[in-house]
């Protein structure tokens, strides 16, 4: 048999087909309904999938794929959109927030509710995030498989020298999981604090402050000012722009 060639092999990686997700979420991630919109049509009948009318929120569906109708009439999918916004420090990354706390959508214009984001910043680190309708893309571009590339700018405390970069691109374990930059520029650095260029690979949770802490330089600022072959740019907190697919011709062809 012939070997798969590299490229061959890298295209069968990243072209992973559309997975499933519950009903409930599946509208939700279309920006057809909110989770709760959908459970209500599911339970009361309203809602029919690819020909049968399903009455449980947690059956599973391709949201790419499905034919959804409500009260017998076809559910319209909203024409793609994606835009990048600048979060601001001090709100969260998510719809609504149980603890009360502000969210991005409670900055974002109202229009853009039907629109999730890529991943998840946390509450105080800044920047580039991405909010689209678009599953697949959303998908192919948190997939760790992909390694998609994340730059931030990072400050932290004491001086990280070459041999603490290369410590952090060599990783640390915390909580049975690895966590290692890609890439560490230092910036600037004195006995006070350093002021560093991070590069992930992945978006795991908290990773840059866990990384850093178990290196012995606490975080003090996180901006994130790359996705991919996007750049923040010019943007300010709090504002956004739209995204074109023009934009998005670095990522694989057979995600669009």
């Amino acid at each position: 048999m012939k070997p798969m060639s590299e490229g061959a092999s890298q295209r069968s990686k990243r072209q992973r087909p559309c997975g499933k997700v519950s009903l409930e979420r599946a509208l939700s991630k279309l920006g057809l309904a909110s989770r709760s919109q959908t459970r209500e049509y599911i339970l009361s009948g309203r809602l029919c999938v690819d020909g049968q009318v399903i009455r449980d929120p947690m059956h599973t569906v391709v949201p790419e794929r499905a034919k959804f109708f409500l009260d017998g009439k076809p559910l319209e999918r909203m024409a793609w959109q994606t835009i990048m916004f600048y979060k601001p420090k001090g709100v969260v990354t998510a719809r609504v927030d149980a603890g009360g706390e502000r969210t991005i959508f409670d900055i974002l214009p109202s229009h853009f509710c039907h629109l999730h984001p890529v991943g998840r910043l946390d509450k105080a680190t800044t920047g580039l995030l991405l909010l689209t309708n678009d599953t697949k893309l959303s998908s192919f571009l948190a997939d760790p498989v992909n390694a998609i590339a994340r730059t931030y700018l990072v400050s932290v405390e004491g001086k990280v020298d070459d041999q603490g970069a290369e410590r952090a691109c060599q990783g640390v374990i915390d909580k049975d999981e690895l966590l290692k930059a890609s890439k560490v520029v230092i910036r600037k650095a004195s006995g006070k604090e350093s002021h560093l260029i991070v590069e992930l690979s992945e978006g795991k949770n908290r990773e840059i402050r866990r990384l850093f802490d178990g290196l012995g330089h606490p975080v003090r600022k996180i901006k994130r000012v790359a996705f991919g072959g996007l750049q923040l740019g010019d943007l300010k907190p709090g504002e956004f722009r739209f995204i074109t697919r023009k934009e998005l011709r670095w990522i694989d062809p057979g995600v669009f």
